[in-house]
């Protein structure tokens, strides 16, 4: 089982790892190659996105407050390095935070600067994955980006897209770390507890993650109607 979330200082290294796999994915791949869970992108316009997202992030952790996105910010002819001087950024940023201070951010929990540590690792995870990079995700993180999915983007849903309508409660397991999520009906759903005879859906951690962000994938074993209308449903921004 994994206890979720991470204090915030240790998604750090996990961040550096992954910034640093998603640069060498810029450097060795073709940049033209299209990203087939990203719409009309390129790994370019991928790259281009996620660094800009990194500078977003940034910008917000320095000063606490709601920054405007400026995600047409070109990256030049050496898209990796920007990219990693964009990571660069973003680390040095979270270095100096102090993860408890008061911060703007769009999720359903307090609002402090832990939570773009914790954004910012899931954020990078699944475009990493969208890149096609053969980096193996650890299995820990994977779950606690279900885990902040579900208990963070899920309950401001209404932001973003309609309540998902659910007939009934869902219990999602990781089958590789033992975690168990049950999500129960409302406006919008909630996590709660375990419920005899809810619909499940299983799959290892980062499965679930990537399907959760309505990524391709291996298909996880899923039982009733429930489960089935929670894939559905968009979840997150």
């Amino acid at each position: 089982m994994t206890t979720m979330p991470f204090p915030a200082r240790e998604y750090l290294p996990v961040l550096r790892e992954l910034t640093g796999a998603f640069t060498e994915r810029l450097r060795d791949a073709d940049l033209a190659a299209r990203v087939p869970d990203c719409g009309a992108w390129t790994l370019a316009d991928l790259g281009t996105h996620l660094g800009n997202v990194h500078r977003w992030a940034a910008t917000i952790v320095a000063t606490g407050e709601s920054q405007r996105q400026d995600f047409a910010q070109g990256p030049g002819a050496d898209l990796a390095s920007w990219y990693r001087e964009s990571a660069d950024l973003l680390l040095d940023a979270l270095e100096a935070a102090t993860p408890e201070d008061r911060c703007w951010h769009f999720g359903g929990t307090e609002k402090t600067k832990a939570f773009w540590f914790r954004r910012q690792v899931h954020e990078t995870a699944v475009h990493l994955a969208d890149s096609g990079s053969a980096h193996v995700l650890d299995p820990a993180v994977a779950a606690d980006g279900v885990d902040e999915v579900l208990s963070v983007l899920m309950p401001r849903v209404t932001r973003w897209h309609p309540v998902p309508e659910l007939p009934g409660p869902v219990s999602l397991h990781a089958t590789d770390t033992g975690d168990v999520w049950t999500v129960h009906p409302g406006e919008p759903p909630a996590l709660g507890p375990a419920a005899a005879g809810t619909a499940t859906v299983e799959a290892p951690a980062r499965d679930l993650l990537l399907r959760l962000w309505k990524r391709t994938g291996p298909d996880p074993r899923v039982d009733g109607a429930a489960a089935a209308a929670l894939l559905r449903s968009p979840l997150t921004p």
